[in-house]
């Protein structure tokens, strides 16, 4: 029997650590080899990690949630043979400087310790006996409960005893009983078929969640946001996507999403501060020429971002495609670390859960996010040919955009937004060349 020490690989350029976020394996458990042994996660995708060797597993690195530096040891399997495992020389080096610096047994001096004497325990003092209750405890204990029919079958419902329960007067009335519950309420009590509240659950932050967390973190610390909105009507462009969807074949069904990424990309030319990228440290922002769009996917793992690359390059079918395929890939985690990385502008939308306007937390390195909401009807006043007044009704959409005010000042926002609202509310021109 041999133990083999499996370490962290080295997975991916310039990763110097990866956490845990699931073990396929428990001590004791026996592993095949090629089997999943935990998955791990990076700055840019999770990894599964599989057994080179068949064997009992005897040692695990940490618990799910712990950060694991590449090439320190993830598990050790006693496999049945023995496995050659190759030191780096950064180990060897390590074990040698460990051994210069140990003292022989010789230098080491014991220490003997002295120990006290335990000191007997008093004996414990005889238990006295109960005093009796006094005589005017017991007669108010025997003293009869007194309540109506009402009082005392409410009660009953309730599962209150009426003689814990304080009258005002000479009797027990359903006041005193509703003073009592709120009473008992707040040292616990709650009456027989009360809905409890449930205990308190403490879920620890792993995985994608801590991602998350430190990503938005640092870009509020980071960025100074300003956030954008403007009401479009889309009640045209409605009409162009169902009349579309009516004759489109076995072609993806079209959201409002693909209508809304051609908007954007031939809006971006004219305000290429919003299609850039920010470097804190050199102070350099680079202004992209292609968009590469991320898409903010919501998962059971998490929020992901697969990015759509050259978005302007893709036409609304194109698009639709690569929407669904890229979600698809990012809910059943099978999204490839490229498809999740290099975005240079986002888009958040929350419309199909409804809500009036948001606020996105910006991408950071990107200075930009824009968020579509959700599509209300409602009149609006419109000039007829006479020059009057006419009432319609009209498919209404708040568009917000959140922007970096170190890069993207509030007039630049609101002149995109401006020119984005022209394009989406006369949809032709989305065709137009």
């Amino acid at each position: 029997m041999a133990r083999y020490s499996f370490r962290l690989p080295d997975i991916g350029e310039g990763i110097a650590e990866a956490e845990i976020v699931a073990w396929h394996v428990k001590v004791g458990e026996r592993v095949e080899e090629d089997a999943q042994l935990a998955d791990m996660m990076t700055d840019k995708a999770t990894v599964e990690m599989e057994s080179p060797v068949s064997g009992v597993v005897v040692e695990i690195a940490g618990e799910v949630g712990d950060l694991i530096s590449i090439g320190s040891t993830l598990a050790v399997i006693e496999t049945d043979e023995e496995v050659a495992e190759e030191e780096t020389p950064a180990e060897e080096a390590a074990e040698e400087e460990i051994e210069a610096e140990t003292p022989g047994a010789e230098e080491a001096t014991p220490v003997k310790a002295e120990v006290a004497a335990p000191t007997p325990a008093p004996a414990p003092a005889p238990a006295s006996a109960p005093e009796p209750a006094p005589a005017s405890a017991k007669a108010e204990a025997d003293r009869p409960v007194l309540a109506s029919p009402a009082v005392r079958a409410r009660a009953k419902d309730l599962g209150v005893d009426l003689a814990q329960v304080q009258a005002e007067g000479d009797r027990i009335r359903h006041a005193d009983l509703d003073a009592y519950l709120r009473y008992s309420a707040g040292q616990g009590y709650l009456a027989p078929g009360t809905p409890r509240a449930r205990a308190d659950e403490p879920v620890k932050v792993i995985g994608m969640r801590r991602k998350i967390a430190e990503n938005m973190a640092a870009s509020k610390r980071a960025i100074p946001h300003f956030t954008y909105v403007e009401e479009m009507d889309v009640t045209a462009l409605e009409a162009m996507r169902a009349d579309l969807n009516a004759n489109r074949g076995q072609r993806p069904k079209l959201t409002m999403l693909p209508f809304l990424i051609v908007a954007i990309c031939r809006t971006i030319p004219d305000f290429p501060m919003i299609n850039a990228r920010y470097d804190d440290e050199s102070g350099v922002v680079t202004r992209h020429g292609a968009v590469h769009l991320g898409m903010a996917t919501q998962t059971d793992a998490g929020l992901m971002v697969p990015v759509i690359r050259d978005a302007q390059d893709k036409n609304v079918w194109q698009l639709a495609a690569e929407i669904t395929r890229l979600a698809e890939a990012a809910r059943t985690g099978k999204a490839k670390p490229a498809e999740l990385s290099g975005g240079t502008l986002t888009i958040t939308s929350l419309g199909p859960l409804g809500g009036i306007a948001t606020t996105p937390v910006i991408n950071r390195p990107e200075v930009a996010i824009i968020g579509p909401n959700k599509i209300v009807e409602r009149p609006v006043f419109a000039k007829n040919a006479l020059g009057g007044d006419d009432i319609r009704r009209a498919k209404l959409m708040n568009l917000s955009i959140s922007c970096d005010h170190r890069v993207v000042d509030g007039w630049d926002a609101a002149s995109f937004v401006q020119a984005l609202k022209k394009l989406v509310e006369t949809p032709v021109l989305l065709f137009a060349d």
